[in-house]
């Protein structure tokens, strides 16, 4: 029985560690957590945020995922989508996804990220 995503991974160019790093690091806010030994060898780097895992590994023949794509939920959107786009990153919105506010954007290497938010409920 499924009970959580544990982390969600995307693919990189390989020598993309350090535009990784200065993304998902200082863009987006995540702390870098180790991968174990037996894997650190094969290159590429994770990234932690609360309970949010994001694994980037390097593919030889990288593409970057374009539709396929995490759904990231952040609070206060606004400012972390101004945050974003002070670093350069592009934001997208889009208001198709009922009771939500989103963004796409695209990190350093071409793979697209959405981010949302709930609207707030009046109960």
């Amino acid at each position: 029985m499924l009970a959580a995503v544990d982390h969600v991974q995307l693919a990189a160019p390989p020598g993309s560690e350090e535009l990784l790093r200065a993304y998902y690091g200082d863009v987006l806010g995540m702390a870098e957590i180790p991968k174990p030994p037996v894997l650190a060898g094969r290159g590429g780097c994770w990234f932690q945020a609360g309970a949010v895992q994001l694994h980037l590994g390097i593919e030889e023949d990288f593409r970057p995922a374009r539709k396929a794509h995490p759904g990231l939920r952040v609070t206060d959107i606004e400012a972390y989508a101004a945050r974003l786009a002070a670093h350069g990153a592009t934001v997208t919105w889009d208001g198709d996804l009922p009771g939500h506010r989103r963004f796409y954007s695209e990190d350093p290497v071409g793979n697209r990220l959405e981010f949302l938010e709930p609207l707030a409920t009046d109960a």
